[in-house]
Parts: structure tokens; C-alpha cells; sequence
């Protein structure tokens, strides 16, 4: 199982759009491709931005998306 959960994951991400904007991440799909990539990142040899020893990169972006030290843009940046 997938810790943080999806759901907190998007309230991370969307935590800076201002009231009645659009949302930046509307699915689960949207997370899964964003940790994707990045993983793909880590494993070509990009720094991991968060202290995960031992970790999988998939698990690394994830608490990298959690910390906030990623950001997913939306379509328009």
C-alpha cells in the first residue's frame, strides 16, 4: 500500500491553488505519472531531494511529492 495515500497526496500538491481555481492534480493518474517520471529521474542519476537511504526510487519520489520539494505544473505553466 501506497504511503502517503493518493488522496493526501493531492491535497499536497493542490495545497497552493487559491479558491475557485482549478485544481492542479484532478486524479490519481496525474500523481502516478508525476512520481513516475521522477523516479525515472532518480534512476538515470538525479539527486534524490529528500534523505531516504535504502529507499526505492519510487519511494523516494513520493515522499519527495509529499515534502513538497517537487511540484507537478499544470498544463497552462
Amino acid at each position: 500500500m501506497l504511503h502517503p495515500s493518493y488522496s493526501d497526496l493531492m491535497k499536497v500538491v493542490n495545497s497552493e491553488v487559491e479558491p475557485g481555481e482549478a485544481p492542479v492534480v484532478n486524479s490519481r493518474y496525474s500523481i502516478v505519472m508525476a512520481t513516475a517520471k521522477r523516479a525515472r529521474q532518480i534512476i538515470a542519476g538525479e539527486e534524490p531531494l529528500v534523505d531516504q537511504r535504502e529507499a526505492k526510487p519510487l519511494s523516494i519520489a513520493v515522499e519527495e511529492l509529499n515534502q513538497g520539494k517537487i511540484k507537478i505544473l499544470s498544463e497552462e505553466e
